[in-house]
């Protein structure tokens, strides 16, 4: 959640570094015109030149986003998250949301994950998930992270739209040149949901469910 914003978050920064303006310019190669206008907060920086910033200051790059995280890389396992692989990814509320029309209105709130490939992180959304049909792997209110492809291998669990308006979560099980595709759910009380001839056309793949967070 965020709770301040990005040209305050960059002033705090700086008086904590005992950093001037035009010294951050110097260290980070960002002309002195964008910077005044970062400050300021009459624009926000693109997450490239964010983490320039993050890492000429020495602070996470989400904290600097203005978000609810430590002001401090955290370390797991020993190992500290380098700043410029922490990508914040949005987070919708439903399939419908995160694959319609991306309307800022839409993303509840923002997941920071460690992503290397920038390319990865621009195709890289988050959903809370609604139901039990993938239980006990994927549960009720649990975020999925997802990485939006047009195709997911057979036994790999996608995110698909049926007949494009029905967003789901499943397993998806097919035969590489065989006319039918089965979406199959983890939780066995609900049954498997075959679509076989031109009847496969109305099922679309929108992503690929990359990892779980769970709700705890």
């Amino acid at each position: 959640m965020k709770i301040q914003s990005c040209s305050v978050r960059i002033k705090e920064a700086m008086q904590i570094k005992k950093i001037k303006q035009v010294a951050l310019c110097e260290l980070t190669g960002i002309p002195k015109s964008a910077m005044s206008q970062y400050v300021s907060g009459t624009i926000s920086p693109k997450d490239d030149r964010l983490n320039l910033l993050a890492g000429a200051l020495g602070v996470s790059a989400a904290w600097l986003k203005g978000f609810d995280v430590p002001m401090q890389a955290e370390k797991i396992t020993g190992l500290e998250i380098m700043h410029d692989n922490v990508h914040m990814a949005p987070l919708f509320e439903s399939v419908a949301a995160g694959f319609g029309c991306y309307a800022s209105d839409q993303v509840i709130d923002y997941v920071p994950l460690l992503i290397h490939n920038d390319a990865d992180a621009e195709q890289t959304i988050c959903i809370k998930v609604s139901g039990d049909s993938m239980y006990p792997k994927i549960e009720n209110g649990d975020i999925i992270v997802v990485q939006k492809m047009d195709s997911v291998d057979s036994g790999s669990i996608g995110v698909f739209l049926i007949d494009d308006e029905e967003g789901v979560v499943k397993r998806a099980n097919y035969v590489y040149g065989e006319d039918w595709l089965e979406l199959i759910s983890l939780n066995p009380d609900y049954m498997p949901r075959r679509f076989e001839g031109r009847d496969v056309e109305r099922v679309k793949t929108l992503g690929l469910v990359k990892q779980v967070i769970k709700n705890i």
